[in-house]
């Protein structure tokens, strides 16, 4: 498959720059991937696709503020993005993106916020490991939520940016499928019989990164850490459908169901041709193009059905991208 497969064209005022308010009143596109059938609802409507003995499962990372701006020795800006910790939980080195990270060599130091940062060592595609003596303490003194390019860097965006429900603070980029369920809609997805089980995915560049190859098949997943606690891990194993909220979670489960370990770094790449394992059902939002999310979602429920719902979703005037709306994919995944 070329990775110009991928493409399609969208105006940029369908870019959402801010959540719906409230949050369960975006729209909400149901497609069945069984008849080809699409329909248009309000997000708030998703307990009713919901029934005893489903599994909703969530992933519960939570963003840190993992911009920096520093300089370097000469004075020329440098914006860092922190996406892990290295090694033990020291706090001492991290991989991070530099942009521009050309401008870097091994031992320079960079400066923010009072402190030095140390350059150690070039890990290619723009990414390097980086030393301090308290980086998660600077993050939280200087850091900035690490914003989508597409989305203006306001307070107000800031703060949107995180799910109601996060709790494990470790990602880079928040699991943006979830930004809209509110306390309420959790509640009614309960009432409605379905069982919320809570896994963890840290959103690093595995899931961000754009593909750069010509074939879709030559793109290489960087490992994000994952952790499907053992609760979880028997309510999905016996529940009667899972519904995956996000692309993470989709690829938390099938990691999970492929290594066989609820602990681990997941390289998994999901494009069309890929076998699912776990997930029935899944919630996701209108995705980038040339972006493995937009592959896995074709392989979830076909590449033709797909992009006819993308189309509508252009017509329809859909909101798209981390803030936008919200489709649900029904009978595609290991039912295809």
């Amino acid at each position: 498959m070329l990775t110009s497969d991928l493409d399609y064209a969208l105006p940029e005022n369908l870019i959402a720059q801010s959540p719906a308010e409230p949050r369960d009143a975006s729209r909400l596109m149901v497609v069945d991937a069984k008849t080809g059938e699409i329909s248009h609802h309000v997000f708030r409507d998703l307990p009713s696709y919901l029934a005893q003995g489903d599994a909703l499962v969530l992933n519960e990372t939570k963003v840190f503020p993992a911009r920096l701006l520093a300089r370097r020795p000469g004075g020329g800006k440098v914006e860092l993005l922190f996406l892990r910790e290295l090694g033990d939980a020291s706090g001492g080195e991290w991989e991070a993106l530099v942009r521009p990270g050309k401008r870097l060599h091994p031992g320079m130091q960079l400066s923010t916020d009072g402190e030095q940062i140390v350059a150690v060592e070039n890990l290619g595609g723009g990414r390097w490991t980086l030393r301090g003596r308290d980086l998660p303490g600077l993050m939280r003194r200087a850091g900035r939520m690490p914003l989508p390019p597409y989305i203006q860097q306001t307070e107000a965006a800031e703060r949107a940016y995180q799910t109601v429900y996060a709790r494990n603070l470790g990602s880079a980029a928040a699991p943006t499928a979830g930004f809209h369920f509110t306390p309420q809609t959790l509640t009614a997805v309960e009432l409605a019989g379905a069982e919320i089980s809570r896994v963890t995915l840290h959103v690093g560049t595995g899931t961000f990164a754009p593909v750069r190859s010509e074939r879709l098949e030559d793109h290489q997943m960087h490992a994000e850490r994952y952790f499907v606690p053992e609760p979880a891990a028997r309510s999905i194993e016996n529940a009667n459908r899972v519904v995956a909220v996000g692309t993470t979670v989709a690829r938390t489960l099938e990691s999970w169901a492929t290594s066989g370990e609820r602990v681990g770094e997941s390289t998994l790449f999901v494009y069309p041709g890929y076998r699912w394992r776990v997930v029935d059902a899944l919630i996701t939002n209108f995705h980038l193009p040339r972006s493995t999310l937009l592959a896995m979602i074709m392989s979830f429920a076909g590449r033709e059905l797909v992009e006819r719902a993308y189309g509508i979703a252009v017509e329809e005037q859909y909101r798209f991208y981390s803030f936008g709306d919200a489709m649900l994919l029904l009978n595609g995944g290991r039912n295809r």
